[in-house]
């Protein structure tokens, strides 16, 4: 049974977006997605409600930004948001601290991307263009600002917003202070709680809105991960769950899982903690199920967490550092 989608504002851009957004990047750059269910699943969603959808170039080369305006237009009537990424000019993920806006973002490299992602979608005008990396470096090096500006101006994006690098959430700081942009993805989950620390304060201060990614940490918080899981070459987990990570991973898992009450699951926790915090405006799980659909907006409709629930997940965070496998 699908609960009606309850909305949020987008930061100072007041824009009504699904509390529960669609994570585009396991449809084109993970194993095991099958197009018709991926079809099924994307169509679930937005008779469902769900309007915010996330993709970049750097999924599967414009894949799945084709799968999104294809969308788009088979729903033409519905307001869904636009939501993609330039991805890095030296096509390194993630940032590094001595990468210039020269390696990643010069501003020809801007409209370059910006137009094959129009192409890509199909669409005159992307609501919100984001980048894929971010460097708090670059915050007042005024030609992005005025690449993106131009492309406001002409009516090609709608809004800024920049993608910040694995458990760094301090490094767009600087560049949210220093104005111009509208949006901040992070990652932001059970384990993830360090946005809580700055960045949030900071988004509710100055409006930016939040877009919470990677809620069930690629998969370990949904109950998915197993000792001997085994991911073929070539996707993303097979780096993520590595040696270094797979086991601390698990037992951290079991910990949580043993701490929750028998009327919730894993998941379920795990999705209503995400957009317990109020500076979230959507969080942008990855559906390539008809099944995650549903239980994902199951666990939404049930709402935020009691102040009780969330002081007892508060518990299980887990402070990282990025690393060679983290990406």
């Amino acid at each position: 049974m699908f609960i009606p989608m309850d909305t949020r504002p987008f930061g100072r851009l007041g824009w009504p977006v699904s509390t529960l957004g669609y994570g585009m990047w396991g449809l084109a750059g993970w194993t095991g997605s099958d197009e018709h269910e991926v079809a099924l699943a994307l169509e679930a969603a937005v008779t469902a409600g769900v309007t915010f959808f996330d993709t970049a170039w750097g999924y599967g080369r414009g894949r799945s930004e084709r799968i999104l305006g294809q969308l788009v237009r088979a729903n033409a009537p519905r307001r869904l948001i636009t939501a993609t990424k330039i991805p890095p000019k030296n096509l390194t993920w993630p940032s590094r601290r001595e990468f210039t806006l020269d390696d990643c973002f010069p501003p020809d490299h801007i409209r370059k991307y910006t137009e094959k992602s129009l192409e890509n979608l199909g669409v005159s005008h992307i609501d919100l263009m984001q980048f894929h990396v971010w460097e708090d470096a670059w915050a007042r090096d005024g030609r992005w600002r005025r690449a993106m500006d131009d492309l406001k101006r002409e009516g090609l994006i709608g809004a800024v917003g920049v993608s910040v690098n694995r458990w760094e959430p301090w490094n767009c700081v600087a560049t949210l202070r220093a104005g111009g942009v509208d949006a901040v993805q992070v990652i932001y989950n059970v384990f993830d709680q360090a946005p809580e620390d700055e960045l949030f304060p900071l988004c509710q201060e100055l409006g930016v809105a939040v877009i919470a990614r990677v809620p069930f940490d690629e998969g370990s918080l949904a109950g998915q991960l197993r000792a001997d899981a085994e991911f073929p070459e070539g996707d993303f987990r097979r780096t993520y769950f590595g040696p270094e990570n797979l086991a601390p991973t698990l037992r951290r898992v079991d910990a949580l899982r043993a701490a929750l009450p028998k009327s919730s699951t894993l998941p379920e926790s795990a999705l209503r903690f995400a957009i317990s915090h109020p500076a979230v405006s959507t969080v942008i799980p990855g559906m390539r199920h008809l099944s995650h659909v549903r239980s994902n907006l199951e666990a939404v409709g049930r709402g935020a967490l009691s102040p009780a629930e969330l002081a007892k997940l508060r518990t299980h965070r887990w402070d990282r550092v990025p690393a060679a496998w983290s990406l």
